[in-house]
């Protein structure tokens, strides 16, 4: 039973991060300006704050998913964060591929994101308390641990699938970083603006 949570865990987290989003979009980003040994930093920072994001949300579910709120808070959250991540990127657009970082500044920003990532959490409150309320796992003890280690396993391994894949595509097509960061930044434009329609929606329309 445990190495079935350990591995529910993995799989479960590995999906939440395949569609793109703004970790994943920063990694992209790291690996094409820096190369993929301060992605695998970055990663692996990320990931084990991921194991700590988990194992509170998971522990909290039941609470956070009765707050009302919650859910337009996250979505402003994210407007802010996007349109910050978008006007970083767009002004390192010309920033060339180079090997003179520092891993402590990888590191330090895979701990800030991994903090600092909203979008996990409706995602967790929706897998968590589905697997909680059909006794897949338990909301607390050992069980939960072991979830939570597979949890930041699977981003693990998700977001070094990312990394690879970013390192091929521009290796495959030669891209310049300056089209890439470009691209980049309009990606989190665009999630931005879409979180900004949604709450226009639900303010103004959905009840009329």
């Amino acid at each position: 039973m445990i190495f079935l949570t350990f591995f529910l865990g993995i799989f479960c987290n590995f999906i939440g991060y395949v569609p793109p989003g703004n970790i994943s979009l920063t990694l992209v980003q790291i690996t094409i300006n820096r190369g993929l040994k301060q992605a695998l930093y970055f990663i692996s920072a990320f990931s084990i704050v991921e194991f700590f994001f988990t194992l509170l949300i998971m522990h909290g579910a039941s609470w956070l998913s009765q707050q009302m709120k919650l859910s337009t808070i996250i979505d402003w959250v994210m407007v802010v964060l996007f349109t910050v991540l978008g006007f970083v990127t767009w002004n390192n657009r010309n920033e060339e591929p180079s090997k003179n970082y520092s891993e402590k500044d990888s590191i330090r920003y895979g701990i800030i994101l991994g903090i600092v990532n909203p979008m996990q959490i409706p995602f967790w409150l929706i897998t968590g308390t589905y697997l909680i309320t059909h006794e897949w796992i338990e909301a607390s003890g050992f069980e939960l641990i072991v979830f939570s280690l597979g949890s930041a396993i699977g981003a693990f391994l998700c977001l070094y699938i990312y990394a690879k894949s970013a390192t091929y595509i521009k290796n495959k097509f030669a891209l310049s970083s300056k089209v890439i960061n470009k691209s980049i930044a309009v990606l989190f434009w665009s999630f931005a603006a879409y979180h900004i329609i949604k709450q226009i929606y639900l303010m103004f329309f959905k009840h009329h």
